[in-house]
């Protein structure tokens, strides 16, 4: 049974509930909270939300169509293994797309998107320790969405949004599991290729980036393999 344990966040009573917990499950499974092959509980849920257990039942459903949770007759909802598949599909399209995003920002950039790009590293790096990766995650986020927004692209990124669902559950194992002074060396590449205005290696440095979950993947996959499902789906 998964951990019973709520986020500290409460539903806003003002708005509906249903898509509210919906996005309060996804980001929990994602973020690892809600662990892969886990069962969870529409009664448990809805006790520990405070809400009936009808909202839970329409975000089992949706999650269930992001391939998330898989719902089993007589047997209960259970988190879904992560989708070994999935997460390499995303990561082929991310590095073309992203590839992309930074070559085109490397030509338009200007000096106040390099100074938020820069406040972002900074904070990175006061997160670089710790058990929980999940500010670390966010800065990743919102360091990426701004690569968009500097190519002109700020809607590219919620696009990928529901692509990457897969490979976000492997990133968040992954900021556990492995240094991140890594991944914030490479975010600064990128950034020092955009100040210097070379797209090429703007473009070099973000493929590098999106290929660590090659080597990441099949050592996580050893550690953990009840956490994954080679089959896909």
């Amino acid at each position: 049974m998964a951990s019973s344990r709520m986020d500290a966040m409460t539903l806003e009573q003002s708005v509906a509930v249903g898509p509210q917990l919906y996005r309060l499950l996804r980001d929990r499974i994602v973020r690892g909270d809600l662990a892969p092959g886990a069962r969870i509980s529409e009664s448990e849920i809805a006790a520990g939300y405070k809400v009936s257990r009808q909202p839970v039942r329409e975000a089992f459903i949706k999650l269930a169509e992001e391939s998330l949770v898989e719902v089993r007759p007589q047997r209960g909802t259970y988190v879904r293994r992560i989708s070994v598949p999935a997460v390499m599909t995303a990561r082929f399209v991310r590095e073309a797309v992203e590839a992309d995003i930074v070559r085109e920002a490397a030509q338009r950039i200007t000096p106040d998107m390099l100074a938020a790009l820069e406040t972002n590293l900074a904070a990175q790096r006061t997160v670089v320790d710790g058990d929980d990766p999940s500010r670390f995650m966010e800065l990743d986020e919102a360091f990426h969405r701004q690569l968009a927004e500097a190519a002109g692209q700020p809607a590219i990124w919620d696009i990928l949004e529901d692509l990457k669902t897969q490979m976000d559950r492997v990133r968040h194992i992954s900021a556990r599991q492995f240094p991140r002074e890594r991944l914030i060396d490479q975010h600064a590449a990128v950034v020092a290729a955009l100040r210097a205005g070379d797209p090429r290696a703007a473009e070099a440095e973000m493929r590098a980036h999106l290929r660590g979950v090659l080597t990441d993947l099949p050592a996580i996959a050893k550690a953990l393999p009840e956490f994954f499902d080679d089959a896909g789906g």
